[in-house]
């Protein structure tokens, strides 16, 4: 009975052990510290931080030597803050904006309150006296005015006399935002602010969005933001306009209004017909130059145009098309020369993204980067030297590095080893900070001059490493192999602790798969696929079609059938991996959220009894469920393929799922919402399948909280315990 005693106490701590380092995990005690990034000021040879929530400070880049005290809230006249979350220059450096009190609409959008302060004469006032709570504020070039938006409306501040006018009275919850975008807007094209001052101060070019005819979309709230023993008797609702595939759009409208006239004008958007996006608005260094972008429906057409503010009328600069679809995001690379001659550009027009210069015209001047591989950021162009600084996959899909490439063609890589390699330059790009990490290596933050020479060490994680080190746990191992379809992909392992390759291990394939991203990268990430090595499992992770860093054709195959061939790569990785010596084909499972939450679905749902156990968190069950721009960016609207969604369905393919499945959702999904997986949990229940559910009450897509995560992942960890 002694003995039995002590081996359950033995037991018992052990399970405790494991607990505690899955908590540890969680709870962020294995994530890389990483300070400030510094903001350059004009200059280019200093920088400021905030410090403690109180101040801005700046120092020398090149010396790293504080040199002073720009803005302290003690020094203020005044002052009613305590604190403050964030802050902007003008962009003089005379004034700046902080705001306090953020609170978040959806994933990016908030609103604050905002306070200017004059920098010379320690003098804080509120942004507006009009209302709290404003919206992306934004300084005009010559730093006398400050537009913003409150409540779908546009207002603008003149500093100079201390008065606000509105810009816009129309705004209205659920039919107009002006510059301000919907919720797809700020969901699929990352856009927070939809309005942008003319480089003489003197016009505001703005969109102006008309959601009247998108249908809403609403679910309950469960429980009251305070503490309270008392149960809510009667749920509240949450109801935004959110449009599905095939559904009305907000309809876009170019304005720009002209303060000394007092006027708004329309502009007249040439060549552009039937449904449209205005995902970017932005001016050249000529006022008379409005660039607008418009991105049809099917976002295969993008047209890149010049609007004159006066005439209102528009002409074509440059378009792009595209048998499947035009990537927006590279519309963040683009950059004017301060001579208004010429502009870069990251474009597909080879296959492959590539940094192009053109005429102000539209017309092309040269290509500057070349070769199979993508470039996955665009740091500018400088244009004293005439270098060009962009990150790469040049050397793998894998890896990231730091490039310069000067007027002549000469490349010189700025990075200097393997892993992941990123550089924020200073404002005249004679500094940038290096952050590099590996797998192995937690991240490393390091200032050099832009030749790479190293000036000095900003954090290197030192004390993490130890904490690492001293856990003794296995690294990730990079690996691909080549599908039946002779199609070459890339992946990592993580071998159980004690790997014994004489002995035969459970397999959990972890994987994202969606559009353009990627989950196989040689990156300091440390997750949950620790703690299963600890428990003996073997965690795999292989990047199928679909994914990012390997062109265009590997990133737009999936096209109009979205989870097909994603899936295809996942079953086949599961069958590579049940040819290894070392793992037990006949336990092999596979998770994933989201997207990679779909993509359990699909991959159990082929009709090869490949997986024996998976869990889907927050999936999307049936493309027709999700929103417009995301979905027929990639799978057109349902009335234009309609066999694509239904054999893409989830919900269609239920009757086919094979294994045992876990299905995890928050209720309070904005994002992909719940709906999803009640519906996809009575097909289950029609077709007579069994399966576990977990839900969180009031959780959105990411299911947040301390105490949430830590439930979360113990319950998928006994899941696979039981099941794998």
């Amino acid at each position: 009975m002694k003995r039995l005693s002590i081996l359950f106490v033995f037991a018992f701590a052990v399970v405790c052990v494991n607990a505690q380092l899955l908590y540890d995990i969680l709870d962020g005690k294995y994530r890389s510290q990483l300070p400030e990034m510094p903001r350059s000021m004009n200059d280019g040879e200093h920088y400021t931080l905030k410090v403690n929530n109180t101040a801005i400070v700046k120092y020398n880049y090149k010396t790293g030597a504080f040199v002073d005290t720009v803005m302290s809230l003690y020094q203020l006249k005044n002052c009613p803050l305590k604190s403050f979350s964030g802050y902007e220059f003008s962009p003089n450096e005379a004034k700046m904006l902080i705001y306090n009190n953020v609170k978040y609409r959806y994933r990016r959008t908030f609103t604050a309150d905002y306070y200017v302060v004059d920098l010379k004469r320690k003098e804080i006032v509120p942004l507006s006296e009009e209302g709290n709570q404003q919206e992306v504020p934004l300084f005009s070039p010559d730093s006398r005015y400050i537009a913003f938006a409150r409540q779908n409306n546009l207002y603008m501040k003149k500093l100079d006399f201390n008065t606000e006018i509105a810009i816009t009275k129309d705004g209205e919850v659920g039919k107009i935002l002006n510059g301000l975008p919907d919720w797809v807007y700020e969901e699929e094209f990352e856009v927070t602010r939809l309005f942008n001052w003319s480089p003489d101060s003197k016009l505001l070019a703005f969109v102006k969005l008309d959601e009247t005819a998108i249908p809403e979309f609403g679910f309950q709230m469960f429980s009251t933001p305070t503490e309270t023993d008392r149960p809510v008797l009667y749920p509240g609702m949450m109801k935004f306009k959110y449009p599905k595939p095939g559904e009305a759009n907000s309809k876009a409208t170019v304005c720009v209004y002209d303060d000394f006239n007092k006027t708004t004008k329309f502009m007249k958007l040439t060549g552009v017909e039937g449904e449209f996006y205005v995902p970017r608005l932005m001016w050249s260094n000529n006022p008379e130059q409005l660039m607008v972008f418009a991105l049809n429906r099917n976002q295969n057409r993008l047209d890149m145009l010049s609007a004159n503010p006066k005439s209102t009328l528009s002409k074509l600069i440059l378009r792009q098309e595209d048998k499947y679809y035009v990537d927006y995001s590279n519309l963040n690379y683009l950059q004017f020369t301060s001579d208004n001659q010429f502009f870069y550009a990251v474009t597909e027009n080879d296959g492959y993204r590539h940094i192009w210069q053109y005429r102000i015209n539209g017309s092309p001047v040269k290509q500057i980067t070349k070769g199979q591989w993508d470039v996955t950021d665009f740091y500018g162009y400088d244009e004293t030297k005439k270098v060009v600084y962009y990150q790469s996959s040049e050397t793998a899909p894998t890896q990231r590095d730091v490039y310069m490439v000067d007027a002549k063609g000469k490349k010189v890589r700025l990075s200097n080893g393997k892993g992941i390699h990123s550089a924020n330059f200073s404002q005249n790009f004679k500094y940038f900070v290096h952050v590099s990490s590996s797998a192995r290596v937690p991240h490393k933050v390091v200032l050099r001059d832009q030749a790479g020479k190293q000036l000095r060490e900003m954090e290197s994680n030192s004390s993490l490493v130890k904490k690492w080190d001293a856990l003794k746990l296995p690294s990730k191992e990079f690996f691909t192999f080549q599908t039946s379809e002779n199609i070459k992909l890339h992946g990592w392992m993580l071998k159980p602790v004690d790997f014994d390759p004489n002995r035969q291990y459970p397999v959990l394939q972890v994987q994202y798969s969606g559009p353009d991203s990627q989950q196989a990268l040689d990156s300091w990430s440390i997750g949950w696929e620790y703690y299963l090595a600890s428990k003996g499992y073997l965690v795999v992770c292989v990047d199928g079609r679909g994914t990012g860093a390997r062109g265009s054709e590997f990133r737009k195959c999936t096209y109009m059938q979205m989870g097909i061939l994603e899936a295809r790569d996942q079953v086949e990785t599961a069958k590579y991996l049940a040819k290894q010596s070392f793992v037990d084909k006949n336990r092999i499972g596979i998770w994933g959220w989201s997207y990679g939450g779909s993509m359990t679905l699909w991959s159990m749902s082929t009709g090869e009894k490949i997986f024996k156990a998976g869990i889907a968190v927050a999936p999307v069950t049936d493309w027709r469920l999700y929103n417009t721009a995301y979905t027929e960016r990639f799978m057109r609207r349902p009335q234009e393929n309609f066999d694509g969604y239904k054999k893409t369905s989830a919900i269609e393919m239920a009757s086919k799922l094979e294994g045992r499945l876990l299905l995890i959702h928050g209720t309070a999904d904005d994002n992909v919402h719940y709906q999803n997986s009640l519906l996809y949990a009575e097909k289950l229940v029609e077709e007579g399948k069994q399966f576990e559910m977990q839900i969180y009450t009031d959780k959105n897509h990411s299911i947040l909280g301390k105490q949430t995560r830590r439930h979360l992942y113990t319950r998928m960890s006994e899941f696979l315990f039981l099941n794998l």
